[in-house]
């Protein structure tokens, strides 16, 4: 009997020979044939660009109406603060250019202020990516021209000349380039598995302000435990813990509509719960509901729903989860829809495509009648922390530079291909420097739009 084509391809998939380290990295050397990396210098042009604050403008309709003013406020701090609020800004920018079309699982969204410290499931520190609510396909050069523009304002921001942002940028691109090829030349298990341990990259560092800031920033973190967020975010009324009230920042529902949140959220969660692992699941089950909260997140996530939801054991041990709404990512009208109809779900794979360790409780779910946007789950704090960026010197963006180039590139190889990459990167700087470049550039731009959005809001 003959074979039906999906049994065709499933064989197909099983049994075909996989190309080489070799191979695959002469394919990227030939790639750049194509796309030479000078090209990633290219600005988009001016007259190409769409208008940032319609773009901006085009958000606010998946958002609650009273908390967009607090977004934009705290997008007009400075021209940084701009930058980690308008990804979908710089996505757009970004399709204006030539692309590698080596196609990596992208944050999205990664500036340098997305990289933090948290625990592992091991409960060992470790510091890695941590926000991927844009995280789609695309190409790898998008995350690395993001990471170095904020590097650039960050810099500009703190003082530095433009000599030194240069430098700043260019490093962060030199060390994902050369960790790239490091990781192109290890075991296909051992990439999948690598981590970067805390300790390890502070014993790793010869500037000592900036180990002693990891230090400090790292002894933090381990204090942001489950107890320290029960103690900062909630209280005990009438022997019933309950979230405290602080509005806009932390708003908890009235105890009169606690029954019907409660009749609300039940069938929500359990959806929830099947898209964990089963021994999850089994943890998860030894809790039940308190309380719920809605609390604002991020700058520029202010204004999507963010919920904080009390769960007890039966011995009175509190644990938080936060249930953030997962939109369609600002990537997707460039790199195409999301093969997830979830887009909580999108964010889930993405997270642990890219994160070699991730948060146990990490699920989706559909906010049903009441709530209609898609959501995902995840553990509150958990020992996450980072450092004061506003407070490097030179020498400490410079090393804060190196290790955030490192970690991207460990997520990238991880989910992409790091022969092939490697091959078209090649060994010389003139990726680095087309990367620094851009983002001096690019920084130009971000100063531009965040100039219109500060005269936006002094006339309103």
């Amino acid at each position: 009997m003959p074979l039906n084509h999906e049994a065709q391809a499933s064989i197909e998939f099983f049994s075909r020979p996989r190309a080489s380290r070799a191979e695959r990295k002469v394919l990227g050397e030939h790639l750049r044939e194509q796309v030479p990396l000078e090209s990633h210098a290219q600005l988009p042009a001016p007259e190409r660009r769409a208008d940032a604050l319609t773009i901006l403008r085009s958000q606010e309709t998946v958002r609650e109406p009273t908390l967009v003013p607090l977004r934009y406020e705290r997008m007009s701090q400075n021209p940084f603060a701009h930058l980690r609020g308008a990804a979908a800004v710089m996505a757009h920018d970004l399709s204006l250019q030539p692309t590698s079309g080596i196609e990596v699982q992208l944050c999205g969204d990664a500036h340098l202020a997305n990289f933090g410290m948290f625990a592992s499931q091991e409960r060992s520190l470790v510091f890695d990516l941590n926000d991927f609510d844009e995280t789609s396909p695309g190409p790898f050069e998008w995350d690395v021209k993001r990471l170095a523009a904020s590097f650039a304002l960050a810099a500009r921001n703190n003082g530095l000349s433009r000599d030194e942002q240069f430098t700043a940028c260019q490093i962060a691109a030199q060390s994902y380039r050369e960790w790239m090829a490091a990781f192109s030349e290890r075991k296909t298990l051992d990439l999948w598995f690598a981590k970067v341990d805390v300790k390890w990259m502070m014993s790793q560092m010869k500037n000592s302000d900036i180990r002693d800031m990891f230090e400090k920033a790292s002894n933090k973190a381990k204090k942001k435990t489950v107890d320290s967020a029960v103690d900062k975010l909630t209280e005990v009324v009438d022997g019933q813990r309950r979230f405290r009230s602080d509005p806009p920042l932390l708003t908890p529902i009235d105890d009169v509509e606690l029954g019907t949140v409660v009749e609300a959220l039940a069938p929500v969660f359990t959806d929830y719960i099947t898209t964990l692992q089963p021994d999850r699941a089994v943890l998860l089950s030894r809790y039940s509901f308190k309380h719920l909260a809605f609390k604002v997140v991020g700058v520029g996530s202010v204004g999507t729903r963010a919920y904080v939801i009390l769960l007890e054991s039966g011995d009175g041990e509190p644990l938080i989860l936060q249930a953030k709404q997962a939109g369609a990512s600002v990537l997707e009208p460039y790199v195409g829809e999301s093969v997830f109809a979830n887009a909580g779900e999108r964010v889930v794979v993405g997270t642990r495509l890219m994160q070699a360790t991730g948060d146990p409780f990490l699920g989706w779910c559909h906010g049903g009648t009441a709530v209609p946007h898609d959501f995902y789950f995840r553990q509150l704090w958990d020992m996450k922390g980072s450092i004061d960026v506003a407070k490097l010197d030179v020498d400490g963006i410079n090393s804060y530079s190196r290790i955030c180039g490192a970690v991207l590139a460990r997520a990238h190889a991880r989910a992409g291909d790091a022969s092939f990459i490697t091959g078209y990167l090649g060994t010389s700087k003139t990726f680095d420097r087309a990367i620094a470049e851009y983002a001096l550039g690019y920084a130009d731009i971000s100063e531009h739009d965040y100039q219109q959005l500060v005269t936006e809001l002094a006339a309103q």
